[in-house]
């Protein structure tokens, strides 16, 4: 017997994340690192218990293994809950077949039934890879003083970057008369943050006609928004100002973390009213040799560091050994960085090993752009890693 929720959370999360490359090889890109002891997700199941919203979907599809462990009974985020909770909605075999998600429309509406077990008035749509921290209660509440048939949640964006977005044009009462997916010469600067408040009946009344039409993108930007707004429904735009990051890109991962380090002033997590949780459980000490030196820098439990570091982000277990130079990079779990080795301007997945006085990268004045390598992978002693490169594997390396 399932309780009825006033509100129940959709979370996207089965995109191939193509755009990360080698960060996404073997991992679904909500379930990448972020800041040294969280991942993606984090940000959104934060925001959803941390607004009183206890009952999330996530809907899985690319590389879902390592999301689906990491995610477990939802306990870190206390949405281990009898009633509702966090549950793991992959594409699954109905009396017609099996059938892949095939877009962001297309996966909600085949997981209409669990919306209907919890009987919700709304239905919360989010993104699963984005950095921010918002409360979706707030943005409900607009909702529902507005009594809006659909709420989207806005960010203003510089009017060079605004091609790159969903773009509305609102009234004076912020209902939405234009919308325009990624236009060539946008004439607002309210940007879609995929984040998106349905009353119930209005979105399942949408995404069933959207299933019908055989010509659809199955895409919420591309046809259930357009569809709403050409018959008049009641869209709303809720007006975000706090910090808020697409990190679907190596170069705005990069940027986020980043962020971190004091670029940003509003990207605080240390912050306890709103603490953004994690699976994170290293309780190991750091241990910072006598001659390390560390500047700008995020180090997270359980490194050891006995080389320089400098503006960079490094995660559980890192070690930096003597001679060893790691500046403007962000460094996963588990990396080994060798004697008198140097890395520039990067991204390492975790599991790597840079072995000794090899070079990867350049700086960042230097650099063409940032190198990455995926999980897993050993650079030999002496290696030279140019920059820009995206290193996959081994064979990868002897090319480089």
């Amino acid at each position: 017997m399932f309780k009825k929720k006033e509100c129940v959370a959709m979370l996207l999360a089965g995109g191939q994340g193509s755009r990360l490359y080698a960060l996404t090889e073997k991992t679904a890109k909500p379930a990448v690192s972020f800041g040294g002891k969280y991942r993606i997700i984090d940000f959104p199941l934060s925001n959803c218990i941390n607004s009183g919203v206890d009952t999330v979907g996530v809907l899985t599809q690319y590389q879902p293994l390592v999301l689906n462990d990491y995610i477990g009974n939802g306990l870190p985020w206390d949405l281990d809950r009898a009633q509702g909770g966090v549950k793991i909605l992959p594409p699954y075999q109905g009396k017609n077949g099996a059938d892949w998600y095939k877009g962001t429309a297309n996966a909600i509406y085949q997981n209409l039934q669990f919306i209907y077990n919890y009987d919700p008035d709304y239905v919360l749509i989010l993104s699963g890879d984005h950095i921010y921290k918002m409360d979706y209660d707030k943005m409900l509440k607009a909702h529902k003083d507005k009594g809006a048939d659909c709420t989207i949640a806005v960010i203003d964006v510089p009017i060079e970057e605004a091609s790159r977005f969903g773009i509305m044009s609102v009234d004076s009462e912020d209902r939405i008369f234009k919308f325009a997916e990624k236009p060539k010469n946008p004439d607002s600067t309210k940007a879609s943050m995929g984040i998106y408040i349905f009353s119930k009946e209005c979105l399942a009344k949408y995404l069933i006609q959207d299933a019908e039409d055989e010509n659809s993108s199955n895409d919420f930007g591309k046809n259930i928004i357009p569809a709403m707004l050409a018959n008049g429904e009641g869209l709303y735009a809720y007006s975000f100002s706090g910090y808020w990051k697409d990190v679907g890109t190596i170069d705005s991962l990069w940027e986020a973390n980043m962020d971190l380090l004091g670029a940003h002033p509003t990207l605080n997590l240390a912050d306890e009213s709103w603490r953004i949780y994690s699976r994170h459980t290293a309780n190991a000490p750091q241990y910072v040799g006598e001659n390390a030196v560390i500047d700008n820098s995020s180090i997270t439990e359980g490194c050891e560091i006995y080389g320089t570091v400098r503006n960079s982000v490094l995660g559980t277990g890192v070690k930096v050994l003597a001679g060893a130079v790691v500046e403007d990079s962000v460094i996963f779990d588990n990396v080994i960085i060798g004697e008198n080795a140097k890395v520039s301007y990067s991204i390492i997945d975790s599991d790597v090993t840079v072995g000794a006085s090899a070079t990867v990268g350049k700086s960042r004045t230097d650099a063409k752009g940032i190198t990455v390598i995926g999980t897993g992978i050993d650079v030999p002693v002496g290696t030279e890693l140019a920059d820009a490169k995206m290193i996959y594997n081994a064979k990868d390396l002897k090319e480089a």
